[in-house]
């Protein structure tokens, strides 16, 4: 009861920080004051942190070398960039029979890459396309 007039009296809250200790632990604050403090500290954080962006590659299974020439080119400045790429095949109508080629196609665009950057997720099969991550490595950011 007391604690409630001394907030009262210099125009603060009374905040119950631990209700299960014996006697209760309160503090006299201003309530509004703290919440917009944790608000700006949440924004802050928000701010700092990184925003990872990815970038998508299409191939289809049968893509040609020069197509995958330019696609590499391309995958190389994103990873330079410092943003992920999502490399994948479509497979359209019967063209899913050429699975192996598409998968054989991702491994190949890994291995071209493997210098700036690492596989995250081998190449994966879901319902019509087959997916491969793959993220910048350190030094690649730094350049």
């Amino acid at each position: 009861m007391e604690a409630i007039k001394i907030a009262d009296e210099l125009d603060l809250d009374l905040v119950e920080i631990s209700p299960n200790a014996d006697p209760p632990v309160c503090k006299i604050t201003d309530y509004q004051k703290f919440l917009y403090q944790q608000k700006r500290k949440q924004k802050e954080l928000k701010a700092k942190a990184v925003k990872v962006v990815v970038k998508e590659i299409r191939f289809g299974p049968n893509t040609d070398d020069h197509d995958y020439q330019f696609k590499l080119k391309h995958a190389e400045k994103f990873l330079n960039e410092g943003a992920k790429v999502k490399a994948y095949v479509f497979f359209k109508g019967r063209s899913i029979l050429f699975k192996d080629k598409g998968e054989i196609l991702l491994l190949r665009f890994a291995q071209d890459l493997e210098e700036i950057g690492k596989v995250e997720q081998l190449p994966k099969l879901e319902g019509k396309r087959m997916t491969m991550f793959i993220a910048p490595k350190a030094s690649a950011k730094k350049k």
